[in-house]
């Protein structure tokens, strides 16, 4: 089959990731044959099979939307759920600045900024 480059983007339910970890993990079925056989990525595969065996079944959950939005539309986190999203946030702008850019603004005007306010990226529409 080959690459599977250029594939439109599939999203998977908790239960067809469920299955597919479970063919690597009870059956000893190679991640290479997998990727053959239900055509998905073997990174995506050794993923799920990372997170099902550290945080078990309900980390196969789908993701919906960016995990941060919570913090400012969620009345329902917990203080500790909270501050774990602060850190997490905290952590991926420290990992962006080492590698040289910030993000500013959100969602269609985010905006990729490098150096001394240099635009790497935009969402922004051109005017």
């Amino acid at each position: 089959m080959g690459s599977l480059k250029g594939v439109p983007h599939r999203k998977w339910t908790k239960e067809e990731k469920l299955r597919i970890v479970k063919m690597h993990i009870e059956n000893h079925i190679s991640i290479m044959e997998i990727e053959k056989k239900e055509h998905v990525r073997n990174g995506l595969v050794s993923t799920w099979c990372k997170r099902y065996v550290e945080e078990g079944e309900a980390s196969l959950e789908p993701h919906k939307g960016n995990k941060f939005s919570a913090l400012h539309t969620s009345k329902s986190l917990s203080e500790v759920e909270r501050l774990r999203l602060i850190i997490l946030k905290q952590e991926l702008d420290l990992a962006r600045l080492k590698k040289g850019y910030f993000v500013r603004g959100v969602g269609a005007n985010k905006e990729y900024v490098i150096g001394k306010g240099q635009i790497l990226k935009s969402s922004k529409p051109s005017k």
